[in-house]
């Protein structure tokens, strides 16, 4: 009885071991036909990346960016966070030669208040992001302002923002210029600078109010007073607020005036060792003779 139903078994068996047999060859011979060959420089590019996928070059990856920059050597450079070392080391796998390009960019946000020296309608007790708070114009009385909820420090891979009192603050030693805390920024507050020294004067205010409106709400906020641009013509208006032109930027007499003769403090450096501002509230210093 067992080994009849055996014989009436085998030939089952036998069949699908066929065509088991059968479909194994076809994907073999599929997998051989259909290969993809892949560059190899396209997996050396990448293990050359830092691999941290920040987005920073323009592409949503550090492998879409080996893919590219070994189809299109020009994008050569993009990447921020290697910088000039990864370039170097992507230059040699292609066999290309880096040029000098331009100098690093690097993140300056367009305010200085902390909490004490801000005005504040309302306390807010909802979702923590700036995001959330940018939809409660009732929170903060100036609505150009730095909001504190660190949007731009959970972008960065870095760890080179952080808030303190309520205002971002960068690290210039752990910064690679990705971007990505600008991009995160709901009132574009931060913007990437060309850094041709190891720290830079800038304006650190977005305010376009007038005059009289900024002070009541913000005690380190640009009053339009026009002060700095007297004094040097890097220095411009932006509405209402006094803006500076980092593509001839240069320290000189000029522009220490403009910064110590600011009546609000708002004109300050921003880099490694940078110096520290004035203190909110400290009266502007005579011009250096």
């Amino acid at each position: 009885m067992v080994l009849a139903g055996i014989m009436e078994l085998w030939p089952a068996g036998a069949l699908m071991f066929g065509l088991g047999a059968v479909f194994a060859i076809v994907l073999l011979i599929a997998s051989i036909k259909l290969k993809v060959e892949i560059d190899p420089k396209i997996e050396q590019v990448h293990q050359a990346l830092p691999c941290i996928d920040c987005g920073a070059c323009g592409f949503a990856g550090c492998a879409s960016y080996a893919k590219a920059v070994v189809q299109a050597p020009e994008l050569l450079g993009n990447c921020a966070p290697g910088g000039p070392d990864v370039a170097a080391a992507v230059a040699g796998i292609l066999n290309l030669q880096v040029s000098a390009g331009g100098p690093a960019q690097r993140p300056i946000i367009h305010c200085r208040a902390h909490l004490q020296e801000k005005t504040f309608y309302a306390r807010y007790e909802g979702i923590a992001t700036c995001v959330a708070v940018n939809a409660q114009p009732t929170v903060q009385a100036c609505k150009f302002g730095c909001m504190g909820y660190g949007d731009c420090t959970r972008a960065c891979k870095f760890d080179a923002l952080n808030i303190a009192e309520g205002l971002s603050t960068v690290d210039y030693y752990n910064c690679t210029g990705c971007g990505a805390c600008a991009k995160a920024c709901p009132r574009n507050l931060i913007e990437m600078v060309p850094f041709t020294q190891e720290h830079m004067m800038t304006v650190a205010c977005s305010n376009q109010e007038n005059g009289k409106t900024t002070r009541g709400m913000c005690k380190v906020g640009c009053i339009a007073c026009k002060m700095c641009v007297k004094q040097s013509e890097l220095f411009t208006m932006v509405g209402n607020t006094a803006r500076l032109g980092y593509a001839n930027y240069e320290l000189n007499e000029q522009t220490e005036t403009a910064m110590t003769k600011c009546p609000t403090g708002v004109i300050v450096y921003r880099g490694k060792d940078a110096p520290p501002p004035r203190p909110a509230g400290q009266k502007a210093t005579a011009a250096k003779t």
